[in-house]
């Protein structure tokens, strides 16, 4: 039998060649999905807050005193208006507001058909934190069936005006899925008044009333005409009061919320941000570094 002079293909190599087919469609191509290296699943609005709500709340109960001194003022904020760009709703847009202060958050009522042109004229009023010049306001579509829409924000730093003191009336620039600064813009109101200190509430613990028992004074015995009384004679005792108080147990310290290794290792991940908003982040979160993490990796990339 004549022997072929042609070169034939093993059928390794295109087992080989399918291999690597297989694994090239397998490479993800194309911009990075928003939770990519996050260490655990996307936390919710909601979910925020609820941990904002519980760290306020345990440092409510471990007594806590507010002073005039820790603020800088008692800020006054009314959310007017807003024109949005776009109509982000399928037959309507409900949109509202949410703002938040450092740990203070609030929200708006709905603006139910306020389409792109909304109207919510709510005045709050929040006590500013010293070192805290700026705050974060989110504007949502508000939902039937699904999870609320965010469909614009911005990160508002104040005015030296109203540091000074001045009401500033001013039209602010929105951020949102056409770029930053186009997706609109928000009136808002901003005033800066000293801080009154007897509305600051202070969270302390108070010492119970003592509870008296009740003292019985004896009657005299009636003396009888032509009778004296008998010296020596002890009077009548008299039952002294017995004060019961009920002891006033002093608050216990409340632990650190995370340990130095703890920042040390969120520091690391996050060289250039500064110590006091990780720190501020990591009190919010009751010291839970993943939360932590999700947190911080959300402020950057907004």
């Amino acid at each position: 039998m004549a022997a072929s002079n042609g070169v034939t293909s093993s059928p390794v190599n295109g087992q080989n060649s399918a291999l690597s087919g297989s694994k090239r469609n397998q490479v993800m191509v194309g911009e990075l999905p928003s939770d990519f290296l996050r260490t655990g699943p996307a936390l919710t609005q909601e979910q925020e807050d609820e941990r904002i709500a519980r760290a306020l709340q345990a440092q409510q109960q471990a007594g806590h005193v507010m002073s005039s001194s820790n603020f800088a003022g008692r800020l006054s904020i009314s959310v007017v208006q807003a024109k949005l760009n776009k109509n982000y709703g399928i037959t309507k847009m409900d949109p509202y507001c949410r703002v938040r202060i450092g740990h203070t958050v609030f929200e708006t009522p709905t603006a139910y058909n306020g389409a792109k042109n909304p109207r919510w004229n709510k005045t709050v009023t929040a006590y500013l934190p010293l070192g805290v010049d700026s705050m974060y306001i989110e504007v949502f579509d508000e939902r039937s069936f699904t999870m609320d829409d965010r469909i614009a924000w911005a990160h508002i730093r104040f005015p030296e005006a109203v540091m000074n003191g001045e009401t500033v009336d001013e039209w602010f620039h929105l951020s949102g899925r056409l770029g930053d600064d186009k997706e609109g813009s928000i009136n808002l109101v901003l005033s800066l008044s000293a801080p009154i200190e007897s509305n600051i509430i202070s969270y302390s613990y108070t010492t119970p009333v003592p509870m008296m028992m009740p003292v019985y004074y004896p009657t005299p015995a009636p003396v009888m005409p032509g009778m004296t009384p008998v010296p020596g004679m002890a009077p009548m005792p008299v039952m002294a009061p017995m004060p019961g108080q009920m002891p006033a147990y002093p608050p216990q310290p409340l632990g650190p919320l995370y340990t130095e290794e703890d920042f040390k290792q969120v520091k690391d991940m996050f060289p250039n941000m500064e110590d006091e908003v990780i720190k501020s982040v990591m009190e919010a979160n009751r010291g839970n570094k993943d939360a932590t993490i999700n947190s911080l990796l959300s402020m950057g990339t907004e």
